[in-house]
């Protein structure tokens, strides 16, 4: 069933201030100027130069003065009026021909006043002939005197153009603040300029030369680029045009740079311009209606039944809900934006009507989004022009529908390439949102509780919509797309990350890394503690989503990681060193069924198997890893690895970091590294360590005893010093503090009941009588060593234990 376009009235304009006034400027003049402020309050009408009666009107809807101005003949009147976005008052800047300019300002005082007056040209004899003002700056084009000679045979006047701005800013009670005078084109042609929601259109006018009458500019300030476009020759070319970096063109020198654009082409003959948010509108004076975009691209929209008659008679174009409204004349048409194709064609009762934009006095944004429709003034009052649903057509239930702008909305939202359904929507838990407003509508669950379950869903939609304004508008584009991928990581993460949400979390962290990474750091609470090591506050069931999801033995689907995994290969491309103490937060967050508590791998093991295969990876990480994966296996190959490289010093520190819930770990590191201190001397720098890390169950003869089996074979008969540029045995003096530490252990408490008793215990006469039954009868080999051990404490102890072992002495200690 068709539907019908309507006209709806809002206003009679009676709610206005000077409201007789006003219709006796919309009905007299068909070409006067007609903006609307920015909070939608007040309208401007400005009669242009050369009108007989030049006038100026300020009209307010409600309480509040309006501001009118009229100019005597012959005096100049303003070139042209602009609203500033102000949000604290309402206030406008008027421009003059000669490059004067007034700030207006309304609020602090009853009625309007002037604020300040600058002047906008620096040379003499300057003239202004078009200006704009898009978001928060003053465009203008001005002529100035040439003094050169053109080539080409060109007049003389045909380039000595340019176009400048000033930065456009609220400034406390004073009035605004005007930046300094940035030249962003020298020697060019007049242009008109046209500013829409984020470029400014600059096209070229009746006087303009005709060699270059085909082209158009369009820059967007917040990308700092130019696009110079010819869209008769469908070409388009971009430069860089940044004021903050001092960018500056030369028109001449820009057009040279770009091959193709000066083809021989018939200027654009173009009645009527418009700026709207998806781009320039253009109306020729054959009907046909094209779209520029701000890209440069240049497409057919559609062709009105009536075309333009000449230069006379009024225009305006305008677009809403994927509709092109054309007013031309007293006939309004609606043509379809994808097709082209006529929807609907009304004949009006004035001839004198303006589209209006942003939403106009009476009519709130959201309203406006909510009904539809796009806003005609006129002397009769204002108009609201949209879509009406004819009667008879059958409407889907209010459950349903909510189903549906749900399904929608989420898709929008979503970056994966599936197709969301409304089904899909009614059975999937993630989705609590419409379901909980859908037993609302049926009466289930009051609207308290709708509030309470929407609140941070409303809250984030919010943030969400106005993140994505701000990317439409390319404001600051790096941080937009930043601040888009915390949204998705952190809704992720409050999903079941398993299908498409999974893979989606993968698509995120390839494309963003760091924003991703810093969602989850967030999510996760994770805080460094000071000395190295990680905590984290947030909830046990956050920790599951991220720990979970992986099947033992078997790669991931597609290359799709599981969420730990996914984290650990971030880590590793962005701060490798935090992998080690996330992997051991993680390990103590664990629970059973987790990924660290469960029967697959050990979450070490994940994290090394991320790092690539055995022998590939980092040995750095891979020690780390080892190490605090409170692993004993894995420790004690983290130790050996050390060991290998002679690591001394780590390796003891390693198994003095074992707390007594180790001791059978903390022992087989002990023999591991007594057996090193037996074979070289290059662990004798480490000796306290070595020391500390001896078990205290360890008996001085047991100490021996794993000395001796790690002691190199004697090849020859003992003799008391080293060869010369051969490794030094291990003596008595270096095994002091050992056996010193272990008899020790075993040394009788109470009184001393004899002068000799500290003797027996000393570790070297223990050494001799563990060795023989004294010294009496000790061989004559070992009784010089005995002695020379009480002298000099270095002799060789290997030389001891083979001297005695070989005559086969029992030992008494």
């Amino acid at each position: 069933m068709k539907r019908a376009g309507t006209l709806r009235l809002l206003s009679d304009l009676s709610n206005f201030s000077g409201a007789a006034q006003l219709r006796e400027l919309l009905a007299g003049d068909p070409a006067v100027r007609v903006r609307c402020s920015p909070d939608g309050r007040h309208l401007l009408l400005l009669r242009r130069p050369g009108a007989p009666s030049q006038q100026l009107l300020v009209a307010v809807r409600g309480p509040g003065a309006e501001l009118e101005r009229a100019w005597p003949e012959g005096h100049p009147s303003p070139l042209d009026a602009f609203f500033l976005p102000w949000p604290a008052r309402p206030a406008l800047i008027l421009v003059w021909e000669s490059g004067l300019a007034e700030v207006w300002g309304a609020g602090m005082k009853p009625g309007w006043q002037l604020l300040q007056s600058t002047e906008l040209c620096r040379g003499g004899g300057a003239r202004v002939v078009a200006v704009a003002a898009p978001r928060g700056r003053l465009v203008w084009c001005e002529e100035r005197q040439s003094g050169t000679e053109n080539p080409l045979g060109q007049p003389a006047t045909a380039f000595s153009y340019c176009v400048c701005v000033r930065t456009l800013e609220a400034s406390g009670e004073p009035g605004t603040s005007l930046g300094r005078t940035h030249v962003l084109l020298h020697h060019c042609p007049p242009f008109e300029m046209m500013a829409s929601h984020k470029d400014l259109f600059l096209v070229p006018t009746a006087t303009t030369w005709p060699g270059v009458a085909h082209i158009l500019l369009i820059w967007s300030p917040s990308k700092g680029k130019v696009i110079v476009a010819a869209p008769c020759l469908g070409l388009s070319h971009s430069k860089s045009l940044n004021p903050r970096q001092g960018d500056t063109w030369d028109f001449r020198t820009l057009l040279r740079s770009l091959p193709g654009l000066l083809s021989p082409r018939e200027p654009l003959a173009i009645h009527t311009w418009a700026p709207t948010p998806q781009g320039l509108l253009l109306l020729d004076f054959r009907g046909t209606v094209s779209l520029v975009q701000s890209h440069g691209g240049n497409r057919v929209v559609g062709t009105l039944q009536e075309a333009p008659a000449g230069l006379v008679g009024s225009a305006a174009l305008g677009i809403f809900q994927g509709t092109l409204a054309c007013v031309l004349g007293s006939t309004l048409e609606l043509l379809d934006m994808g097709s082209g194709q006529l929807l609907e064609r009304k004949v009006l009762s004035t001839d004198r009507v303006h589209l209006l934009e942003p939403p106009p006095p009476g009519m709130d944004k959201e309203k406006l989004e909510t009904q539809g429709g796009l806003c005609l003034l006129s002397a009769l009052g204002l108009f609201c022009v949209g879509w009406e649903v004819p009667q008879g057509l059958e409407l889907p239930s209010a459950k349903d529908l909510v189903f549906e702008e749900a399904c929608s909305y989420y898709q929008r939202r979503s970056l994966r390439g599936a197709q969301l359904t409304p089904e899909e929507l009614r059975h999937n838990s993630t989705f609590q949102a419409p379901q909980t407003l859908a037993s609302i509508l049926q009466g289930h669950l009051p609207p308290s509780t709708l509030l309470t379950t929407l609140r941070a869903e409303l809250r984030d939609y919010r943030s969400l919509e106005q993140l994505k304004a701000q990317l439409v508008a390319g404001d600051d584009e790096e941080a937009g797309w930043t601040e888009l991928a915390e949204h998705e990581v952190a809704r992720l993460l409050r999903t079941e990350l398993t299908g498409d949400q999974l893979a989606q979390l993968n698509t995120v962290f390839q494309a963003l890394p760091t924003a991703a990474w810093g969602a989850t750091l967030r999510a996760l609470q994770l805080q460094p503690d000071g000395t190295g090591r990680l905590r984290s506050q947030a909830p046990p069931d956050v920790w599951k989503k991220v720990l979970g999801g992986t099947i033992a033995g078997k790669d991931p689907p597609n290359g799709i990681l599981p969420p730990f995994e996914l984290l650990c290969q971030c880590l590793c491309r962005l701060e490798p060193r935090w992998l080690p103490p996330f992997v051991e937060l993680a390990q103590q967050q664990g629970g059973p069924g987790w990924g660290a508590g469960s029967p697959g791998l050990p979450l070490y093991r994940r994290a090394l198997a991320v790092l690539g295969e055995e022998g590939n990876r980092p040995e750095a990480l891979e020690l780390e890893l080892l190490l605090g994966s409170g692993r004993p296996k894995a420790v004690l190959q983290a130790v050996e690895q050390l060991v290998q490289k002679e690591q001394w010093e780590r390796a003891l520190e390693a198994g003095l970091a074992l707390g007594p819930s180790s001791p059978l770990l903390r022992s087989e590191i002990f023999k591991l590294l007594l057996g090193e201190f037996a074979q070289h001397r290059r662990l004798d720098a480490h000796l306290p360590l070595l020391c500390r890390l001896c078990p205290p169950e360890v008996a001085p003869d047991e100490l021996l005893l794993l000395l001796q089996s790690h002691l190199p074979d004697e090849v020859g008969p003992p003799a008391p010093f080293p060869e010369p540029g051969a490794e030094p045995p291990l003596t008595v003096g270096l095994l002091r503090a050992l056996l010193e530490q272990t008899g020790a252990q075993g040394r009788p408490s109470g009184p001393v009941l004899s002068p000799y008793e500290d003797i027996l215990w000393d570790p070297v006469f223990f050494v001799c009588l563990w060795c023989g039954d004294g010294t009496q009868d000790l061989t004559h080999a070992g009784q010089v060593l005995y002695h020379s051990c009480l002298t000099q404490m270095s002799l060789n102890l290997n030389d001891i234990m083979l001297t005695e072992i070989k005559h086969k002495k029992p030992c008494i200690a």
